[in-house]
């Protein structure tokens, strides 16, 4: 039986932990929200853990897309060290959360092939290429159509999603079938992987891929209601029948036409300002979704102060870090488009938002 406990997990809590001490402190956030511009942020940028792979690139050739993704090398990175030091019964959990990355490179490498993009426009866009899982974009764009591009991943985890989803998407032409299909298998294999964790691994990892499952969950309905107006059915189709804390009777309830908010309420009853976020306007969703990623977000920092030897510690510091770069993301388009703070900072997770 696979080792677990102290002995299984020694060696990756303190390299996560050191590995958690680089990420960009308080103050590196306040400097980087002051630079004047583009130019002047990833001089900043340079002087943390993202100057590697900014450097690999001369600074000319960093464009905003061209920088997000030479700092997501790093995330790559990240997983890679992590997954190859993780103890072998977690490695499974580990593998699928990568994969959310491949998932969303699927879905920009399909919308490229639809709008008829360059694998030059395109390539920038996807998340870096790694060792650990690939998929074949540059030959999937160049095969011309979605069925062609689709079969090139005959021996991918995502054909068999992918090839039963391409009949709708055969009769509607509409990618919307497709990249549903993606996401609810992602977060069914990761649900699995999860819960067929030993004991001690279980309970962690429940808590903070849970998280992540009721806050995306719980969007999707919210959206599919509010701002595409989908059928009862309908919803309930394109959502998860399981969760954390949110039930299966509360995407239902949505589906039915229930109070959103105090669905929203039951789950999270420490979120402000709910009514106000969800006016039949919708305009308030992104503020909602980024109040529950905050929520993920202190869960995930809670576990560095609890028990080091499970896999709580490594999850949540592969999703702080995904969280880091969503922020990076956002300041460095914020500054390429010379945006005062208060037009930016509302959309940050940390860094020099308000909930610092």
């Amino acid at each position: 039986m696979a080792s677990t406990g102290v002995n299984a997990y020694a060696a990756i809590n303190a390299r996560v932990r050191a590995m958690y001490s680089k990420m960009q402190t308080p103050l590196d956030w306040a400097g980087m929200c002051e630079s004047p511009d583009l130019a002047t942020l990833i001089v900043a940028l340079k002087r943390t853990a993202c100057g590697l792979y900014l450097d690999k690139v001369n600074d000319k050739d960093l464009t905003p897309r061209r920088a997000v993704f030479q700092i997501k090398g790093r995330l790559a990175d990240v997983y890679v060290s992590i997954i190859r030091m993780a103890p072998e019964h977690s490695r499974a959990v580990l593998l699928q959360m990568f994969r959310y990355f491949e998932v969303d490179n699927l879905k920009a490498v399909l919308r490229g092939i639809v709008t008829g993009a360059s694998w030059e426009r395109v390539r920038f866009v996807l998340f870096p290429p790694n060792p650990i899982t690939s998929i074949p974009a540059p030959a999937m764009m160049e095969a011309g159509s979605v069925g062609a591009a689709i079969e090139l991943l005959h021996k991918t985890p995502y054909y068999g999603t992918l090839s039963h989803a391409m009949k709708r998407y055969s009769a509607e032409q509409n990618l919307f079938p497709l990249e549903v299909a993606l996401d609810l298998n992602y977060w069914r294999e990761l649900w699995r992987e999860v819960n067929d964790l030993p004991g001690q691994d279980r309970t962690p990892a429940l808590k903070i891929v849970g998280s992540l499952v009721d806050m995306n969950n719980l969007m999707w309905a919210i959206r599919y209601r509010v701002y595409h107006k989908l059928a009862e059915e309908e919803l309930i189709n394109y959502t998860l029948p399981f969760g954390y804390h949110v039930r299966d009777s509360d995407i239902r309830a949505i589906a039915a036409g229930a109070d959103i908010t105090q669905v929203v309420k039951r789950v999270y009853p420490n979120l402000r300002d709910v009514g106000a976020m969800l006016d039949e306007s919708g305009k308030g969703l992104p503020e909602l979704e980024l109040q529950l990623k905050r929520s993920v977000m202190g869960l995930c920092r809670a576990a560095f102060t609890g028990d080091p030897f499970t896999i709580g510690i490594p999850l949540a510091y592969l999703v702080l870090s995904d969280f880091e770069i969503q922020d990076l993301t956002v300041l460095i388009e914020a500054k390429a488009s010379m945006l005062k703070a208060e037009e930016f900072q509302m959309y940050l997770i940390s860094g020099c938002a308000e909930n610092n």
